[in-house]
């Protein structure tokens, strides 16, 4: 099992938005095939720092939803939105 931890700071006006943007896609992402769960998590001591982790079969499959239109048209309205650029890893899980 792959475990993608991503981690974004966005502007304070963007944060609503985000939430609700994220609500609505991720059913859609859970449902992606090799994807086994999907989470958002804001940090407690600053609130517009949001770290999303997922769980994926194998990175094949993270791959293919990193290049599915679900992927790229979210990300174009959340980039745009980014205090700092956002980080990313890629762990193993068990």
């Amino acid at each position: 099992m792959l475990v993608r931890l991503v981690k974004m700071h966005f502007h304070p006006e963007f944060i609503k938005e985000f939430q609700q943007l994220f609500k609505a896609v991720q059913p859609r992402i859970s449902a992606f095939e090799g994807c086994h769960s999907v989470q958002l998590l804001q940090d407690h001591d600053d609130p517009s720092v949001f770290f999303t982790i997922s769980h994926w079969q194998d990175e094949q499959h993270l791959n293919a939803y990193r290049n599915s239109e679900l992927f790229r048209t979210t990300w174009a309205q959340v980039k745009p939105n980014f205090r700092i650029k956002a980080e990313a890893w890629s762990l193993l899980g068990k």
